[in-house]
């Protein structure tokens, strides 16, 4: 929701005590937009470099921190708003006196942006990796030893006697369709099932590499099953000493973060990626329960996707809070759990 914002009442105090609830007037100068919630994004050396405040209706504002920002007063009502200026810009008349007439409309105000900050190599790097692997790279996946239901008929013969794969294999017996979700599952767990069960390291990469090739079609349901498929991928790749066709899977993986164009979008995408690679569910409280409860089989099943979760942590190479080291131990320890 936009109001009309007045001239008379404000108060200054620093961008980053900017609070949800507050009104900002926008970069036209004619209306104000209500704060939903503000982020305050650091720059590399950790010191607050600019202010994220999301409005509510959609949008988002980005303020310079070291700006000030003109706070709608004690006593006054909602039509009222807040206006932004650099301190580091040339002075500028924002608001007009208050001794003005009602009818005086405020000058549009400033909003100065701080530039994007150098592109390090280190960021150039992910960037790199992001960007998704070469030809030559591909050519790294062997091409399918025939059609896709082919795949599955070879590695459901190779275990006759396997339930699990069984009921996969005769679901995607029909036909394989890549346009759809539960097709998708029903490879990614046939994939998992024949590695983490089997030990059928071969078998898996077979038809996990039905999936791995599959471009991101912008759907996070269908994806969800590809990514699976290529952190598993990734994994056996470098159990067995393939680092060069591992290292593809993983560019695979993380492709679909370099389709973001906008470059403040694109930040933002990555420090919410990151927090989610730092703040992983690991399942434990559903795990422990299904201890507490001797339910064996409802413990295999979130392993099961703990594992899946530990994988995918792995083929992102780690995360600030879980090092590469550790996640090979926690990985060996559920691969062991469900076998066992």
């Amino acid at each position: 929701m936009t109001h009309r914002p007045a001239a008379q009442h404000y108060s200054e105090l620093q961008a980053g005590s900017l609070q949800t609830g507050h009104l900002l007037l926008l970069p036209d100068g004619e209306r104000s937009a209500e704060v939903q919630s503000v982020l305050v994004e650091d720059d590399d050396f950790g010191t607050p470099a600019v202010v994220l405040a999301t409005l509510t209706g959609g949008g988002i504002l980005r303020i310079a921190a070291g700006s000030t920002v003109f706070v709608a007063g004690p006593g006054t009502g909602p039509e009222d708003a807040v206006s932004v200026a650099s301190e580091a810009a040339a002075p500028l008349q924002l608001l007009d006196h208050p001794d003005a007439g009602e009818d005086t409309a405020p000058a549009a105000p400033a909003v100065v942006v701080p530039p994007l900050p150098a592109t390090t190599p280190a960021a150039a790097a992910a960037a790199a990796a992001a960007a998704g692997p070469d030809e030559d790279e591909l050519a790294l996946i062997p091409e399918p030893a025939g059609t896709p239901e082919s795949v599955v008929e070879a590695a459901a013969a190779a275990h006759p006697d396997a339930m699990g794969v069984m009921l996969l294999s005769d679901r995607l017996a029909k036909g394989i369709n890549t346009k759809s979700g539960s097709c998708l599952k029903d490879l990614s767990d046939l994939a998992h099932e024949l590695f983490v069960i089997l030990k059928d390291a071969d078998g898996a990469l077979a038809v996990a590499d039905l999936l791995n090739v599959l471009p991101f079609d912008g759907n996070p349901g269908r994806w969800t099953s590809v990514e699976a498929a290529l952190a598993l991928s990734s994994y056996i790749c470098r159990q067995n000493g393939q680092e060069d066709r591992a290292e593809v899977y993983e560019k695979l993986l993380r492709a679909p973060d370099a389709m973001e164009t906008d470059p403040f979008k694109a930040r933002i995408n990555a420090k919410v990626r990151q927090r989610s690679l730092n703040e992983p569910n690991l399942y434990d409280k559903e795990i422990f329960r299904a201890i507490d409860n001797s339910n064996p089989d409802a413990e295999r099943e979130w392993r099961l996707l703990r594992l899946e979760a530990l994988m995918f942590l792995r083929a992102h190479g780690g995360s600030e809070t879980i090092g590469l080291k550790e996640l090979e131990r926690r990985i060996g320890n559920e691969l062991e759990s469900v076998r066992g």
